[in-house]
């Protein structure tokens, strides 16, 4: 299955904090968007749905947590399981199914780190883990622009 053209948000969900970011509807530019304290799981899938439909996002980015060595962990799993949990959330809340699309999250803190020395300003305000998910988005795109398939799998959920 191929993404859909329009807005992408994508999504770094830590333990502590998740972060988001967004792409405009031709996926060129990304920015960061918000860092939201984790609540509980109703809380955290309110606050993305809103930014879901705030955005007009036609597909979610989550950050997939893989080992260095590209095995996945036990933290993999969970977010998969928390992946397929908004899933469902955004299709009962949208009344349709919108994709959720695993990435590879590995060294994103180091790139947005570095991405943030560079505008120390904003990203004081902003908060390192929505430069995550925008570096996140970033190399979803470029890999789509380049013609790269889906390696870590999605959430496609039927109609209800």
């Amino acid at each position: 299955m191929s993404t859909p053209p329009g807005k992408l948000i994508a999504v770094d969900a830590g333990l502590a904090r998740i972060g988001v970011a967004t792409c405009d509807p031709l996926g060129i530019t990304v920015r960061p968007l918000v860092v939201f304290q984790r609540g509980s799981r109703n809380e955290d899938f309110d606050h993305l749905v809103a930014i879901v439909a705030e955005q007009e996002a036609e597909a979610v980015v989550c950050g997939l947590p893989l080992s260095m060595d590209g095995s996945e962990s036990e933290q993999t799993k969970m977010t998969r399981t928390w992946a397929l949990r908004l899933a469902r959330a955004l299709r009962t809340a949208r009344k349709e199914p919108l994709p959720v699309i695993f990435w590879d999250e590995r060294l994103s803190s180091f790139a947005a780190q570095e991405w943030m020395a560079d505008d120390p300003k904003r990203a004081k305000q902003m908060g390192e883990d929505a430069y995550a998910a925008a570096v996140i988005l970033r190399s979803f795109l470029d890999a789509r622009k380049r013609g790269e398939g889906e390696r870590w799998g999605r959430i496609e959920l039927p109609k209800k």
